[in-house]
């Protein structure tokens, strides 16, 4: 019997590290919840930490604590740990995305501005600015932030069976984006960082992007020429 105890708990305490050694880099999880997404996280994740000393982690979740908002959360996370550590927490009903850092001496190593910006390109950005800027200041803010590697990409129409696999597409394409600014910084070179897949990702984003501009150029031009036209007929 209690060499049957001592088997029981040896088991419980394995699965029980097994599990932490999983959910070390994708640390919580409530959103996507798919093996492979865990598992590319994990190997990026452990990789730089082992060459650079810095721990990235990211947070996937359904909702913020109730009474609490995003910065108040990822201080109350950050105190679990020890090592220099980054947070890219994104909670799906908050329709929030974050980045925050232990120390702000590790925002040296990645462009945080960058990874959240809502533009892909800097065609993009100077659309958004014209549309957007009531000022000459916010105009020239909006039109030098681009290279976004979340928000274009989870800004995307998708049906509902296909949500939960683009949240986890743009977190991973912000993951992989930090970790290699964060590893190029540090001069190492990651093995598991997917390099120009990341940028391969936003260039379909900016495909996209520029054949929709194209296509309602087009239709507007039509427009116009239909006015035109039935304009005359009319007279």
């Amino acid at each position: 019997m209690k060499f049957f105890n001592r088997g029981l708990y040896a088991l419980i305490l394995t699965i029980f590290f097994q599990t932490q050694l999983v959910a070390e880099y994708l640390y919580k999880d409530e959103v996507v919840k798919r093996p492979a997404f865990t598992e590319q996280v994990e190997k990026l994740g452990s990789e730089l930490y082992a060459k650079t000393g810095i721990s990235l982690r990211l947070l996937m979740l359904k909702k913020l604590p109730e009474g609490m908002n995003m910065i108040e959360y990822e201080k109350k996370v950050l105190e679990e740990f020890n090592e220099p550590t980054i947070l890219l927490t994104f909670a799906e009903l908050d329709t929030e995305i974050d980045i925050y850092v232990s120390d702000k001496s590790l925002y040296e190593y990645f462009d945080r501005r960058q990874v959240l910006s809502p533009s892909a390109s800097a065609v993009q950005a100077f659309i958004m600015a014209v549309v957007h800027a009531n000022s000459w200041e916010m105009f020239n803010d909006l039109r030098t932030n681009y290279g976004g590697s979340i928000l274009p990409l989870l800004g995307g129409k998708a049906k509902d069976e296909q949500v939960v696999g683009k949240y986890a597409a743009s977190m991973f394409n912000g993951y992989i984006d930090m970790s290699h600014q964060i590893s190029t910084k540090k001069g190492v070179v990651l093995e598991n960082d997917p390099g120009d897949t990341n940028q391969e990702t936003l260039f379909y984003v900016k495909v996209f992007f520029y054949g929709f501009i194209l296509y309602a150029i087009v239709m507007y031009i039509r427009r116009v020429l239909y006015r035109r036209r039935h304009k005359n007929e009319q007279k």
